[in-house]
């Protein structure tokens, strides 16, 4: 868990009386000081690429400040690939992995040059009907099965996941591809989500290079760049370890060098698609205290719900929480912390240890800058909360504004109801 918060107590209070709660803050230089950490990492590398996974926070300012530091983008839908093209990420850049993806998304990703990363074999006839002949440069998605164990909630076990193509699969399919006239090939898996145990990387990366030398030897196709996806998981828990990725790195060098190097493939560009652990513990959900009720359990009822925040609810997930301004309090009370969505699934906190919490303190949530203001909705008619940025220099910049009820009602025509039935 990332105990660090950016603003004072005081300095918080004052954010407040310019943009109300419920809100999500993100810290720009901390964001920007933490990709060049997990670069860094990995300069070992002959060629080395992060595309952040853009689903994870798909905000333009956010990306831009990425893409300043060199980073690519990770796209899974059209809207994403604007994103990434409007914050300056383009060309190879991005990388499009999708699935059952529309015609016009395939299109759009070609005409910008982006690399396009195909999720099943079947895929391949549907992308030259799309676009009239195969792009130059085609990645696959495979899926390892059960050669590899793992998996959890968020993603699955590989073998019951819809994503990717079997071994059998992906032979057949870069034989037909470079027989097609394809001249550049990747290869990617992504079979993790908040992982914590660095040794699940380096296996993925064992697995996917023998995979790299498998296709070499029985289709005659050199792999260009293999991306080894993302689920660096972060230490949500105050109890978890920060992932090391320099350890990963390290281990995988050495796979490179034992297996890729006397192949003829070096160099071979790596990549992965990280996202939670590049903004994850430098974005927190702000909310106030604004009921409380005292029955079975006590009850803190605050002005965001699920709706904002969905991963406790939706996965159980645990979001450290700090009550500004009573940080070194004593953890004397215990608390449901609930948001005021129709779902007894709408916590942000389970029976938790917290100080005395009264009507009106302020309530920031940890490690919510991945997966978090993303996954919102409006079930209920709730209106999602915006985004703010803590610039480098100390200032406040608005990069999302919260949602109005003109927004909900936005896609709704009333202009025949008065006449209806």
């Amino acid at each position: 868990m990332s105990s660090f918060f950016p603003l004072s107590h005081d300095e918080l209070v004052r954010l407040t009386e310019t943009y109300p709660t419920p809100f999500y803050l993100y810290d720009e230089q901390a964001i920007r000081e933490n990709f060049r950490s997990f670069k860094d990492a990995f300069r070992i590398f002959p060629q080395f690429r992060e595309f952040f996974a853009v689903k994870a926070c798909p905000n333009p300012y956010i990306l831009k400040v990425l893409a300043s530091e060199g980073c690519g983008a990770d796209c899974s839908s059209l809207p994403e690939l604007m994103l990434a093209q409007r914050a300056g990420i383009a060309g190879d850049m991005v990388m499009f992995t999708s699935n059952e993806t529309p015609a016009e998304e395939y299109r759009f990703a070609a005409e910008a040059g982006n690399i396009i990363n195909l999720d099943d074999v079947t895929h391949i006839d549907f992308l030259e009907q799309s676009l009239g002949k195969l792009p130059d440069t085609i990645c696959f998605r495979y899926n390892p099965g059960p050669l590899k164990q793992g998996g959890n909630a968020i993603i699955g076990k590989p073998e019951e996941a819809k994503y990717g193509c079997t071994r059998e699969q992906l032979l057949a399919a870069y034989t037909r591809c470079k027989a097609a006239g394809v001249r550049r090939f990747g290869l990617h898996t992504m079979v993790a989500s908040n992982e914590l145990n660095p040794d699940f990387f380096v296996d993925t990366a064992r697995i996917v290079f023998d995979l790299v030398l498998e296709i070499q030897r029985e289709c005659g196709v050199d792999i260009s760049f293999v991306d080894l996806g993302g689920g660096v998981g972060i230490p949500y828990r105050p109890d978890q370890k920060k992932v090391d990725v320099a350890y990963i790195a390290r281990k995988i060098r050495a796979l490179y060098d034992e297996k890729i190097v006397p192949a003829g493939l070096d160099p071979l560009m790596i990549s992965l698609e990280c996202g939670r652990p590049i903004t994850g513990p430098y974005g927190w959900l702000v909310m106030r205290a604004v009921h409380e009720k005292h029955i079975y359990r006590e009850y803190i009822g605050t002005d965001a719900c699920m709706a904002d925040l969905m991963r406790p609810g939706m996965y159980g997930a645990y979001h450290e929480l700090t009550v500004s301004g009573k940080e070194h309090a004593p953890k004397d009370h215990v608390y449901d912390v609930v948001g005021s969505l129709c779902e007894n699934c709408d916590k942000f906190a389970v029976q938790r240890p917290l100080p005395k919490i009264d009507r009106g303190d302020l309530l920031i949530v940890h490690d919510a800058g991945a997966h978090g203001r993303a996954m919102g909705f409006n079930y209920n008619g709730k209106l999602r909360a915006g985004e703010i940025l803590r610039r480098a220099d100390g200032s406040f910049l608005q990069i999302r504004r919260r949602e109005t009820i003109e927004d909900y009602f936005a896609t709704l025509d009333f202009s025949g109801l008065d006449q209806f039935c």
